[in-house]
């Protein structure tokens, strides 16, 4: 069995090939890679030293490790890529697509936007809409309902088929094996935060989870395995579930409610994201319930919300790394005619008031 520091260097070596990084932008800290790893600094160290060695990075005491700026994609001109995205002023959406356009519009290639609404009917007229176009050469895309069998695999194989590439962010379809994909290890972040409640005390822990995107089936397994692994009990009334038609309810005070209602004996709560959580912390204070001493709640994305709700939300994050910046830099990959594969992102916990 290779070293450890052997294997952090494999993973991290990987993820530069990948495009994981560019040579604008630091390395995780040694912190966050003892975090990430779980090991000691001297290891994070004797792993970043093979990769200096090796001459992907560069060490400034003060300053971090960056790749060397032989690592920088090659500029490609002229390349029209395509951005289909669920949404694009809602929640986390402006973010995602402002890091696909800083690095194509630095390597010649403004996007073009589609947004989907969340809709396969929608999904697929601009599906059919970037069949006819000409100039194209790729499509970044955030799939609809990812969670669902998708009525729209026979146009993503005929676009495949023109020769234009794709590139999936937050989901990946088992029957377009070879097209590489930007996820976030959705499961290892529901085991993280139910380990996480575990360690603060809670034992009975509810969750809130969507189940059309496949974000939310995974988050949901990697909780209910973590419950099972700890002993700790499951109650299927414990778990609401909610789709991208019901999305809007939480913003009604007499929904929430009845969510809430239903985990009575709870004194935790694992939200599907930060949008969840800061209405369900909202609506848990109008009802008097202190948090996190009578009812904890964490979250997904670590967005605005984790700073703007009333009690800052216990929250994941990416650690820094932006999935639109890797999904545009894993697309000029795939353009150079680079071997690419899949990159998953995993979570790094931010622990904050509510947790």
């Amino acid at each position: 069995m290779a070293p450890k520091y052997q294997s952090v260097a494999n993973s991290l070596r990987l993820e530069i090939e990948n495009g994981l990084y560019n040579s604008k932008q630091l390395l995780p800290t040694e912190q966050l890679l003892c975090q990430r790893f779980k090991i000691s600094r001297q290891t994070v160290r004797r792993a970043l030293s093979v990769l200096e060695d090796e001459g992907l990075i560069t060490r400034r005491q003060g300053s971090g490790s960056h790749l060397r700026e032989t690592m920088e994609p090659e500029v490609l001109l002229n390349c029209t890529i395509a951005v289909v995205t669920t949404y694009i002023n809602d929640y986390i959406f402006p973010g995602i697509l402002q890091g696909m356009e800083r690095v194509l519009t630095a390597n010649s290639s403004a996007p073009l936007l589609f947004a989907t609404q969340n809709q396969v009917s929608t999904e697929r007229k601009i599906l059919q809409t970037l069949l006819t176009m000409k100039e194209l050469d790729g499509i970044l895309v955030e799939g609809s309902k990812t969670a669902l069998p998708n009525p729209n695999l026979d146009l993503y194989q005929k676009l495949i088929q023109r020769g234009i590439r794709l590139v999936f962010i937050n989901g990946a379809y088992p029957e377009l094996a070879d097209t590489p994909s930007v996820l976030a290890d959705n499961y290892g972040g529901g085991r993280q935060l139910v380990e996480y409640l575990y360690q603060k005390g809670h034992r009975n822990i509810a969750g809130i989870f969507k189940n059309d995107d496949i974000q939310g089936t995974l988050r949901y397994a990697g909780y209910t395995e973590a419950l099972r692994d700890l002993g700790l009990p499951f109650e299927d009334e414990w778990v609401f579930w909610y789709n991208t038609e019901r999305r809007k309810a939480f913003r009604s005070e007499s929904f929430v409610d009845s969510v809430v209602e239903g985990f009575a004996g709870c004194s935790a709560i694992v939200c599907y994201n930060d949008e969840v959580a800061i209405r369900i912390v909202s609506r848990l204070q109008k009802r008097g319930i202190d948090i996190p001493s009578q009812m904890a709640v964490v979250s997904f994305d670590n967005s605005q919300y984790s700073e703007l709700a009333p009690v800052r939300l216990t929250s994941l994050s990416h650690g820094g790394r932006d999935l639109g910046e890797l999904s545009a830099t894993l697309m000029l990959h795939l353009l150079r005619g680079d071997a690419c594969q899949s990159v998953v992102v995993p979570w790094h916990l931010v622990e904050r008031e509510s947790g």
